[in-house]
């Protein structure tokens, strides 16, 4: 996706900068659900301009755009997730690594919410991921 990058941000209607580029290219190629300081301790090497209130700025404008997702897996931190597609999330609560998993949100049953127009869904789970429980 690295050479559609410029194209994908426009088609979203985000200018894009050198700086939006490469947090974009950061969360497609990495899929390390980053914190914004975790993408500014990565990208700062390589972009000396870089600062932490415009990597928190493009990740506020790419979530309004809707081409990243907010990951609130726990209450003290904030994750980004460029995979926009519904699917949940599993956190190790030993190595902290977060893992993608593929749900079917149609035939989940969910009961005392009939009649409510459903916007997004998000499924969370901790527990021990199999690397370290073995």
């Amino acid at each position: 996706m690295k050479s559609n990058t410029t194209e994908y941000l426009k088609q979203h209607r985000v200018k894009p900068s050198f700086q939006r580029i490469k947090i974009f290219d950061y969360l497609i190629t990495k899929k390390n659900h980053p914190t914004a300081d975790i993408i500014y301790k990565e990208l700062v090497n390589e972009i000396p301009t870089l600062s932490k209130t415009t990597v928190y700025n493009t990740l506020k404008l790419f979530v309004e755009k809707e081409i990243t997702q907010i990951i609130n897996i726990e209450d003290n931190e904030t994750r980004f997730d460029a995979d926009i597609s519904t699917h949940g999330h599993f956190k190790c609560l030993n190595c902290n690594t977060i893992y993608d998993f593929s749900f079917d949100d149609k035939n989940i049953n969910i009961f005392d919410i009939e009649g409510f127009d459903k916007i997004q869904t998000h499924l969370y789970i901790k527990g021990i991921c199999k690397t370290c429980k073995n």
